[in-house]
């Protein structure tokens, strides 16, 4: 681990070269609870190009040396996929004045160092110099209390975000699929939508 970590900031197809090492930290980090992620890098990088495909989408790179250890990103939510944006849609709500942050993933042994708050700065400066987003959202795994793998004295990260301006919104959620690590096929999980404005 070096003693200089440097933080880089990419946009639109900017991000593409970084798309396989990015699928490997998401598999990696995401296996971690709440997740519970058991994926594999064709469909991370077939999800990722979401991010490329946008013009206004950021990536929040952290290296140490060449090598990948964090990253966090974001895009305009009306660039998002149909499950992302129907929430909204079903509350009348307008997309187009929406910056959507997609995932935060650090390496256990990065973390502690201001780098969360470092991608949410990053993300909301990008998204103030778009000039046209009101609000800034991402959504975050409902899972229950009694969970079997919740990992003793776990805390989740609901006061990081408060501290950060976002507020929860129960009447916003979304539906995403995939497989546990103790499932042997892919199931719905229900995630709840955390906002912030920007701007008043």
């Amino acid at each position: 681990m070096s003693r200089t970590l440097s933080v880089k900031r990419f946009t639109g197809a900017q991000v593409y070269g970084h798309l396989p090492e990015l699928a490997r930290l998401r598999i990696t980090v995401f296996r971690e609870f709440p997740y519970l992620y058991d994926g594999d890098s064709a469909y991370e990088e077939r999800y990722l190009r979401t991010y490329t495909d946008s013009a206004d989408s950021v990536m929040v790179l952290v290296f140490d040396g060449a090598r990948i250890v964090g990253a966090s990103t974001g895009l305009p939510l009306a660039d998002e996929t149909y499950n992302v944006i129907a929430p909204f849609r079903e509350q009348a709500i307008d997309v187009d004045r929406i910056f959507y942050f997609g995932e935060s993933v650090l390496l256990p042994e990065y973390r502690g160092r201001g780098l969360g708050v470092r991608f949410f700065h990053e993300r909301e400066d990008h998204a103030r110099s778009l000039g046209r987003f009101d609000l800034t959202c991402f959504c975050a795994v409902d899972r229950p209390l009694d969970h079997p793998r919740r990992p003793a004295g776990y805390q989740p990260l609901d006061r990081f975000w408060e501290k950060r301006g976002y507020r929860r919104q129960p009447a916003l959620k979304a539906s995403f699929s995939w497989q546990d690590l103790d499932e042997d096929r892919e199931s719905p999980k229900s995630m709840t939508f955390w906002m912030k404005r920007l701007r008043d």
